[in-house]
């Protein structure tokens, strides 16, 4: 078991936080919240209806059994209260004469008088004398109560049992909930299906908004072709109307993106017809000025000039190969895909670069066993050879370049080149390989760059289907090339 297993997962905490929550949940929650709310407010008022009405009835039954006993005599000669007819089962009488229960009882169901406990003597005797009913618990259950006095000094008491009213009450309440949840699941099924229904538009709303985030607008032709349904965008309502905007929004960046597009195609064609044209005058401009050094003399200066000529129209011609490169990168021409040994390319643009800068250290972490991908050879060396030569122009003489190559989990292709340099600052990392992107200030170095390196690499990576990415910070740099291995690249 993970040590992490008994952490409970972010998702976990979405319910406890209701901002996390569905709308349609948010919804369904507050109705049947109301729901309830209004079914126990129906639940009190009902309750407390019916419990006036049967206190009501109870209290006509005890004043007519209270009033309806035959009229009493003297004190020597008055009948006796039990002896009452017409009242009904469990009916309590009771008299009180000098502050004594002097005679009490229950009605049995065969008419025979039930006598009090002590403890109900005491309730009788702590009752209040002013004809008024009121609630008390005796050993035979809860009972109404009215105390009477009489003109002749005692106190007459009768009583009705509450079983019947509770009993009453408690049917009510059982009803009414039983109802209630019947009710609340009914409404709950049904309101969580028309509201799901109702949400729709929104889902319509939100499947349109996700699928344009996905698309790639940043760069290349783009058919944005995604637009909310008619259903979902009539204006004539709250949700139509954000619908609409939201068309009217996507029209208008498909607008965006196709004149962009058409200025990119305008600019990418004239770097590539520019580039072009530019290779024959550079040409001859080399060919002249090896002419002139082979057939002229010169004084020193005149030398030197001369070697300034043809050192700047060979970097001329380095920029245009690489601008025509970009463009037909640009313009999706798919490289000439073969197998190529990635190890043995690595340890010819190694030893390579090594001529070159013999004040490096150059180091390789290689395989055991040759690992092959498909691709371009000229291409994937062309990668190599700049994110070398990018090493080895921003760091310092006797820094450590390592080239490595290995195969990842996912049987990908990875060659990695990390130096001990001074690292690549954080602000300019996130658009290194941007075109004519250059930050000689931050790593030392005294070649001159286009800023277009970089920018090389990625389309070329790109173009066979990988990525390239960078970690930098002070004392470490490290490109990492991703690419299929064994596997048919698409441009």
């Amino acid at each position: 078991m993970s040590a992490l297993s008994g952490i409970p997962r972010q998702t976990d905490y979405q319910w406890f936080n209701p901002s996390t929550w569905h709308l349609r949940t948010r919804l369904i929650l507050v109705s049947m919240a109301l729901l309830v709310a209004i079914c126990g407010a129906v639940g009190v008022v009902s309750y407390a209806s019916m419990d006036l009405f049967l206190t009501k009835q109870l209290d006509e039954q005890l004043m007519q059994a209270s009033h309806g006993r035959p009229p009493i005599g003297d004190p020597n000669g008055r009948s006796d209260p039990l002896d009452a007819r017409g009242q009904s089962i469990g009916t309590l009488n009771a008299r009180i004469l000098g502050g004594q229960v002097s005679s009490a009882g229950f009605l049995s169901p065969d008419a025979t008088r039930t006598n009090l406990s002590p403890n109900d003597a005491a309730v009788l005797l702590a009752l209040p004398h002013d004809g008024r009913p009121v609630d008390r618990s005796l050993s035979k259950g809860g009972y109404r109560l009215v105390a009477t006095a009489t003109p002749y000094g005692d106190v007459i008491i009768t009583g009705l049992p509450l079983a019947s009213k509770e009993d009453t009450e408690a049917s009510l309440v059982w009803t009414m909930v039983l109802v209630s949840l019947g009710g609340l699941v009914l409404i709950g099924l049904a309101g969580t299906v028309l509201i799901r229904r109702t949400m729709r538009p929104l889902e319509q709303l939100s499947d349109v908004a996700t699928k344009v985030s996905k698309l790639p607008l940043d760069a290349g032709e783009v058919a944005l072709a995604v637009r909310v349904p008619a259903s979902a965008a009539h204006p004539g309502t709250e949700v139509g109307s954000v619908g609409h905007a939201l068309n009217l929004m996507l029209d208008n960046v498909s607008s965006a993106l196709e004149a962009r597009q058409l200025s990119e195609t305008k600019v990418r064609q004239f770097v590539a017809d520019a580039s072009h044209e530019l290779r024959t005058p550079l040409t001859a401009i080399r060919g002249y000025t090896e002419l002139l050094r082979m057939t002229e003399k010169f004084t020193e200066d005149g030398r030197k000039s001369l070697g300034r000529v043809q050192s700047q129209s060979e970097r001329m011609t380095t920029l245009v190969e690489d601008l025509l490169l970009l463009a037909r990168l640009d313009e999706g021409k798919a490289p000439e895909f073969t197998d190529v040994d990635l190890t043995q390319l690595v340890i010819e643009t190694v030893s390579d670069e090594k001529v070159m800068a013999p004040e490096h250290i150059w180091q390789l972490k290689l395989p055991d066993e040759p690992l092959t991908v498909r691709g371009d050879t000229t291409q994937l060396h062309q990668v190599l050879a700049n994110l070398l030569s990018n090493a080895r122009k921003h760091t310092e003489a006797g820094t450590t370049v390592v080239t490595g190559v290995m195969r990842s989990a996912d049987g990908s292709a990875v060659v990695t080149v990390t130096d001990n340099g001074p690292g690549i600052p954080p602000e300019f990392q996130g658009r290194i390989f941007s075109r004519f992107a250059r930050a000689d200030a931050a790593r030392s170095g005294s070649e001159g760059t286009s800023g277009l390196g970089l920018s090389i690499v990625e389309s070329i990576v790109q173009a066979h289907g990988g990525t390239v990415e960078v970690v930098s910070r002070p004392g470490r740099t490290e490109f990492a090339v991703r690419l299929p291995a064994l596997r048919t690249a698409t441009a």
